[in-house]
């Protein structure tokens, strides 16, 4: 498979070998070959935008600077955001509204989605809760503001 239509059953998007993904679902996995921010951009555009305008509202909206989070979609409210800087290959994305929890675990963390299933990332708990948390801060602004129309 070389595209990937991003959902509201789409957990995470991690690299899993050189320009190939693993995108998971509630209930599925699927190996792309793509990178991850490939599939992130391919996705921006499928939904009616560019990655670029994306990162601008995202920064109008938050005032953030790096590591934006990112609305793929705003009717079904998909938000993914970056566990790492998106200018390397190495970074994995998450479905802000996929995720029940983060619990620290050794030095790394462990996402808890919503089915129950998880996920250990060799990610400080404290850099992933502040990302879930800055996707948190984009999607309470974006649907206040909308709230407001």
């Amino acid at each position: 498979m070389t595209e990937y239509e991003i959902n509201e059953a789409t957990q995470v998007i991690r690299p899993c070998g050189k320009d190939t993904a693993l995108v998971c679902e509630e209930d599925a996995e699927y190996e792309i070959a793509d990178t991850t921010n490939n599939i992130i951009k391919y996705n921006c555009v499928f939904y009616g935008s560019s990655y670029a305008g994306r990162c601008e509202g995202t920064k109008a909206l938050t005032g953030l600077k790096t590591k934006y989070p990112i609305i793929i979609e705003e009717s079904r409210k998909i938000i993914f955001f970056p566990t790492s800087s998106v200018r390397t290959q190495e970074s994995i994305w998450l479905s802000f509204n996929q995720i029940k929890d983060i619990e620290k675990y050794g030095k790394g963390s462990r996402v808890i989605f919503n089915n129950g299933k998880s996920m250990v990332l060799p990610i400080s708990y404290y850099l992933l809760n502040n990302q879930y948390y800055r996707a948190s801060l984009l999607k309470t602004r974006l649907f206040e503001r909308i709230k407001e129309m």
